[in-house]
């Protein structure tokens, strides 16, 4: 399993609209709207990169309202207390 957090700058005024369309999906755990230089961040689970890469085509890509992603892949280091 792969995690991602997805950057998102939106469209001004579109934030609420570029939620909507993004919950409900099965690869969307977290959504939260930000303050700062990216509107939206979105936590992903896929199962492998090319999931992601289906992700970022059949999903965000269809959202007109989004104007630019990042995508930053979670590895799997830990801190330890």
């Amino acid at each position: 399993m792969m995690e991602a957090f997805v950057l998102i700058i939106v469209k001004p005024g579109n934030e609420e609209r570029v939620y909507q369309a993004l919950e409900g999906h099965h690869q969307v755990k977290e959504i939260y709207k930000v303050y700062g230089e990216y509107d939206i961040i979105v936590r992903v689970e896929v199962g492998n990169i090319k999931e992601l890469d289906d992700f970022h085509d059949k999903v965000l890509r269809k959202i007109r309202e989004v104007e630019m992603t990042e995508t930053l892949i979670a590895s799997s280091y830990t801190v330890k207390g």
